[in-house]
C-alpha cells in the first residue's frame, strides 16, 4: 500500500480509496531469533513475587499515554496492553504508575463500550488499569514529579510516585505524537527534551535506581535522545524512529491485518505492537533486551518500497543488553516452557502518525448518512483541520524566507544536523521561539510539533525574539486563529 499523504480534500479522497482497497490474507511471517545453549523443556520458573525477593530487585515502571481524542485511540490502547503484560509478569500495582487522559473507553465514538483492544483480535486491555494520572492530571509536571519520586510536586491523582531504591529497576514506556526534541501531552505545555534528560540525570544522581530501561513511541522520537543522553547514566532507551522520520500506526483502516470493521480508527502503533507481542509469545528468563531489540527494529523497518516503516534505534547505556527483559518486564509463568521459536505476522501497510487523525475522520465522514447534519459537521472538522494545517506550514515557509531570504530561507529552515548532535543547543531557545510564533500563529497541534525543527534552526543560527516576532506577525497577520489560539488550548512551551 502507498503512502498516504494528506494535503487536502482531494487527497483525503485518495486515502478512502487506498483504505478501500486493501484486502487479503496476513503476508509472510517474521521468524524470531532462536536462544542457543537453552533447554525448551526448562522446569518452570519459581512465581514472580519469590524470584523478584530471590533477586533482590524491586521493579517499577511508567507508562505514559501522552494523547486524548478518540482519533489516538491507539495511544491509550498500547499503554493499556504493556499495563497487563507488566502485572502478569509479577509486577506489584503499587510498583506501577498509568499516565492515560482515560476517555476512550467509554467514549461515544467507541463501539465496544468500555472496552479497549491493541489487536484485531484481541482482548479488553482495559480492565483493571489503575487510574493513577487522567484527564489534566495527565502533564509533564506530574510525569517528572512521579519519576522522581517527589510526592510534593504531584497534582491530583493517586499520589502514586517512583519511590525506587538504589538495587532496583526503572522501566519507562511512552506512547505519543512527538517532534524534534519533543514528546506530547494532552495538557500544555509539552514535554522537551532537554528537561527529560536533566530529570534523568537527576534521578541517576540520586542513587535511587540500578538500572532503567526506556522504551519511546513517537514520531521523530530519537530526536529526544541523540546527542544529549549520556552514556553513563545506567539508561538504555529504544525508539520507534530516528531523528528525522515519522513512526507508524497499526492496525489501521486499509492495513493488513485491519482491525475489526466497526472500527474506524488504528488499535496500536506498529513498534509498540511490535514489542509488546513479541513480550507476550517469549520466555522472558530467556530473551535479552538485544533480542527484542533486533524483533522490534525488524518488524518496525521498511523492507521494501511499497510498505513505509521506521529505524528502529537505541541510545544510553548499551553495556547490559544481554541482560534478561524479566528482569524489567517481569516474568509471566505461562511462559515457562516456551521455546522462544515463535513467530509474529508482518504488518502490511501504515499511516505515518500525524495522518491517522485524519484517517479516522474520513471513515468517519463515510460512514454517515449523505446530506445529514453530522456528515456536514465532520466535513467541516476535516477542511478546517486540513486548513489549520496548511496555514502552518506555508507561515514557517515564509518565516524562514523572511530570516534567512528567499533563496536560503527553506533550506535552512529545514535542514538537519548531523548524526550525534542535538536539535538544539539552547533549549530555552527553543520554548521561546515557539511561544512568539504561537502567539501570533495559532497552537502547533499535533500535527506542527514537525515544525520543532525549524524552531530550533531559528535558534542555531542565532536569530533574536525580536526578529522572530517581526517575522511571525508579518506571516500571520490577519490570521483569525479561532479555536486554535493559544488563548484557548495553552501554549506548546
Amino acid at each position: 500500500m502507498a503512502r498516504w499523504w494528506v494535503c487536502g480534500v482531494l487527497s483525503l479522497l485518495a486515502v478512502a480509496a487506498a483504505a478501500a482497497a486493501a484486502e487479503g490474507n496476513a503476508g509472510p511471517l517474521i521468524r524470531l531469533p532462536a536462544q542457543k545453549g537453552l533447554d525448551a523443556a526448562a522446569a518452570p520458573a519459581p512465581a514472580p513475587a519469590a524470584a523478584a525477593e530471590e533477586e533482590g530487585v524491586t521493579r517499577w515502571a511508567v507508562l505514559v499515554a501522552g494523547s486524548n481524542g478518540y482519533e489516538n485511540y491507539r495511544h491509550q490502547a498500547d499503554v493499556c496492553h504493556a499495563y497487563q503484560i507488566l502485572k502478569k509478569g509479577g509486577l506489584k500495582e503499587e510498583n506501577i504508575v498509568v499516565f492515560m487522559y482515560d476517555d476512550i473507553a467509554h467514549n461515544p465514538e467507541n463501539p465496544r463500550h468500555g472496552v479497549i483492544i491493541n489487536h484485531p483480535k484481541g482482548k479488553d486491555v482495559y480492565a483493571g488499569v489503575p487510574k493513577d494520572y487522567t484527564g489534566d492530571q495527565v502533564t509533564t509536571e506530574n510525569f517528572f514529579a512521579v519519576l522522581m519520586g517527589n510526592k510534593t510536586a504531584v497534582t491530583g491523582g493517586s499520589k502514586k510516585v517512583i519511590n525506587s531504591k538504589p538495587n532496583d529497576h526503572i522501566f519507562i514506556y511512552y506512547a505519543d505524537h512527538g517532534g524534534p526534541g519533543v514528546l506530547g501531552m494532552p495538557n500544555l505545555p509539552y514535554l522537551y527534551a532537554g528537561d527529560f534528560i536533566k530529570v534523568l540525570k537527576e534521578k541517576h544522581a540520586s542513587k535511587s535506581y540500578s538500572k532503567m530501561v526506556i522504551y519511546v513511541e513517537t514520531c521523530e522520537s530519537g530526536s529526544i535522545f541523540e546527542g544529549i543522553l549520556p552514556q553513563d547514566l545506567n539508561i538504555y532507551v529504544t525508539t520507534a524512529a530516528n531523528a528525522v522520520e515519522y513512526s507508524y500506526g497499526a492496525y489501521c483502516p486499509g492495513m493488513n491485518p485491519p482491525p475489526p470493521h466497526e472500527f474506524l480508527t488504528c488499535l496500536g502503533d506498529v513498534y509498540s505492537v511490535s514489542w509488546m507481542e513479541d513480550s507476550e509469545i517469549h520466555n522472558l528468563k530467556k530473551e535479552t533486551i538485544k533480542d527484542q531489540y533486533d524483533v522490534v527494529k525488524k518488524r518496525t523497518s521498511s523492507s521494501d518500497k511499497v510498505n513505509p516503516g521506521s529505524h528502529v534505534m537505541e541510545y544510553g547505556d548499551k553495556t547490559f543488553k544481554d541482560e534478561k527483559l524479566f528482569l524489567y518486564q517481569g516474568f509471566d509463568p505461562a511462559n515457562a516452557n516456551k521455546t522462544n521459536k515463535l513467530v509474529l505476522p508482518s504488518l502490511e501497510g501504515a499511516i505515518n502518525q500525524r495522518d491517522a487523525d485524519i484517517l479516522f475522520m474520513w471513515k468517519k465522514y463515510e460512514r454517515l448518512n449523505e446530506g445529514s447534519e453530522e456528515k456536514l459537521r465532520v466535513l467541516r472538522e476535516i477542511r478546517e483541520t486540513v486548513v489549520h494545517r496548511k496555514h502552518l506550514d506555508s507561515s514557517i515557509d515564509f518565516i524562514g524566507k523572511l530570516v534567512f531570504g528567499f533563496e536560503k530561507g527553506p533550506s535552512t529552515i529545514e535542514a538537519t544536523r548531523s548524526p550525534g548532535q542535538p536539535v538544539v543547543d539552547d533549549w530555552d531557545c527553543l520554548k521561546r521561539m515557539v511561544r512568539v510564533f504561537e502567539s501570533h500563529c495559532g497552537t502547533l497541534t499535533q500535527y506542527g510539533m514537525k515544525h520543532m525543527r525549524a524552531f530550533a534552526n531559528l535558534c542555531n543560527n542565532g536569530v533574536s525574539e525580536a526578529e522572530m516576532k517581526e517575522a511571525s506577525t508579518s506571516a500571520c497577520d490577519g490570521y483569525s486563529s479561532a479555536k486554535w489560539s493559544p488563548l484557548v488550548l495553552g501554549h506548546s512551551a
